[in-house]
């Protein structure tokens, strides 16, 4: 939520008297004044009149809260509800400014102007978000006003840092931001259009930075073919503390390959839906960042020979290839020959049919310690599935979806082999009754399905296997009506690929979290019921005298 000058206005002067407070440790509360209870009479017309006797309360009890215990309510609360609390008195609008460390704004023109009185009040913040609306044009925050900003912020505090949609700042306003954060962590920018240039200001003034996410970048060099762009004359400083990069929706992310190749203690890297040619780039940066524990690479220009460099990160753990069509099983195998300790591999084959059942086979060879496997489009056999079953025998998350291949004869392997499957996510393939009834007897800690367009399988089947396998045991089946079977068919697993894949792993990893609305206003509820729990447990329950 953006704050603007107006924001900053003080409280009504009709707020009741209080007591200085500040983040100190509880004090006992003061003793309740007496009081006289009121005579006060109700009647009708055509009625006796009766009395009734009331006590209205005193005074303000919120007024015996610690701040330790406002705080965490206030902590509760959404950014809008928050902001409105913080009016409500002098005392919670002090409260919330000493405790709130996130802030988002509405990066306008104005706001260098305000940014003084904001960060004198907001001293304890260590997110920031500044953000221009999609319409601003002009109005958007441009260079004099981040230096404005840069001036007032608290510079020893502030961690995190992101950037959205600021067409009006350039290498030079960025520049000022990051000299005046050297304890910044982490950096988002996004749809600005500054260029890469300026990141070599951003590693200089911040060493600490460990994260760094680049999206949608307007000021990019138009350059042609990967060699050209490696070979720029920008010197990125290097950076020893970066230890996660994103690139995502660039153009030319190619000039950014220099970047992160000084970045030796690199662990994560995401290159998602970038132009260019990326076999030559990644065997730079594998050549200098060997210590890669995490790939994602999403809609790339990416061969056999980008993912043969890829052997020289022996400690690779996880590892995603969303729809690079040129991508094959010898460069499946290149990876797997090498990359012992993968436990989590993704892969959107695009329905190419390039990677099969040797690329998993070599998979199930050298990658015993494999844990969760997803394939999107690819097609297996009892062949590899029966490798993954008998050689990974940690496998516990195993999706299917589109797999044209795998039908009853496939399910029947995973039931006999995969003893630690624990979830099974099925999607668009040919199986049956005669496929999911093995699960009675086969995977014995199964305890989440999930069956997707699989119209061979039927109701009583589902219902059979909840009765056999417990009350532990959960499935759902989703089957597709005839009239949207068609379309179903045309688009397949052509959904948009790092959508479908981030649905499975979040299903995948999410089993203790609530599955639906009411579960997650529940652990609200809960939360908040604790810090009632501590107040009554600090003052009782008060009572009016």
């Amino acid at each position: 939520m953006g704050l603007t000058p107006s924001y900053l206005s003080k409280s009504s002067t009709n707020s009741p008297p209080r007591r200085s407070r500040s983040l100190s440790p509880m004090a006992p509360p003061p003793q309740p004044r007496a009081t006289v209870p009121v005579q006060v009479a109700a009647g009708g017309s055509g009625s006796s009149s009766s009395s009734c006797l009331f006590a209205p309360p005193a005074r303000d009890y919120t007024q015996d809260l610690p701040d330790e215990i406002l705080a965490l309510v206030f902590a509760s609360l959404s950014p809008a509800d928050r902001s409105a609390c913080s009016l409500a008195c002098a005392r919670w609008k002090e409260v919330d400014a000493a405790t709130r460390h996130r802030l988002s704004l509405d990066a306008r023109a104005g706001l260098g102007h305000a940014a003084p009185a904001l960060f004198a009040r907001f001293a304890a913040v260590t997110k920031l978000a500044l953000r221009s609306a999609r319409g601003s044009g002009a109005d958007s925050l441009a260079d004099d006003g981040a230096a404005a900003v840069a001036a007032a912020l608290p510079s020893d505090r502030l961690a995190r840092l992101k950037l959205r949609g600021l067409r009006q700042l350039s290498d030079t306003g960025l520049s000022s931001l990051a000299a005046a954060a050297p304890a910044l962590r982490k950096l988002s920018v996004g749809s600005c259009t500054f260029g890469p240039k300026a990141f070599v200001a951003v590693l200089q003034a911040c060493p600490l930075l460990e994260d760094l996410s680049v999206k949608r970048l307007r000021g990019l060099p138009d350059t042609a073919g990967a060699a050209s762009a490696i070979t720029e004359k920008i010197e990125f400083p290097q950076a020893l503390s970066l230890r996660s990069v994103c690139l995502k929706d660039l153009y030319n992310a190619l000039c950014f390959v220099p970047l992160v190749a000084s970045s030796p203690n690199l662990r994560a890297l995401k290159i998602l839906r970038c132009s260019g040619a990326w076999d030559l780039p990644l065997e730079v940066i594998t050549a200098r960042a060997s210590g890669l524990v995490e790939l994602h690479l999403e809609k790339l220009q990416v061969g056999d020979r980008g993912l043969a460099a890829l052997s020289a990160c022996r400690n690779l753990e996880v590892l995603f290839l969303v729809k690079t069509p040129e991508c094959t099983d010898s460069g499946i195998i290149s990876v797997a020959e090498k990359c012992h300790k993968l436990r989590k591999l993704h892969i959107d084959g695009w329905r190419t049919n390039r990677i099969g059942d040797f690329g998993l086979m070599a998979v199930a060879r050298g990658c015993p310690d494999l844990q969760e496997l997803v394939l999107i489009g690819v097609n297996p056999t009892v062949l590899s599935l029966r490798m993954l079953g008998e050689h990974c025998r940690a496998l516990e998350r195993l999706a299917l979806c589109g797999c044209e291949t795998v039908g009853d004869a496939e399910i029947i392997c995973l039931a006999e082999r995969c003893a630690a499957l624990k979830k099974l996510c099925i999607k668009g393939c040919p199986v049956s009754d005669r496929g999911m009834e093995s699960l009675n007897g086969g995977c014995p800690s199964l305890v989440k399905v999930k069956l997707k367009r699989c119209r061979g399988v039927s109701y009583e089947c589902v219902e059979s296997l909840k009765v056999t396998r417990g009350r532990s045991f959960s499935i759902t089946l989703d089957i597709v009506l005839e009239h949207d079977a068609g379309s179903a068919s045309e688009n397949g697993v052509q959904e948009t690929g790092q959508a479908q894949i981030t649905e499975l792993t979040d299903q995948m990893a999410g089993m203790d979290l609530p599955t639906n609305a009411a579960g997650a206003q529940s652990s609200t509820h809960n939360r908040m019921r604790s810090v009632w729990s501590a107040v009554r447990r600090r003052f009782g329950n008060p009572h009016p005298q």
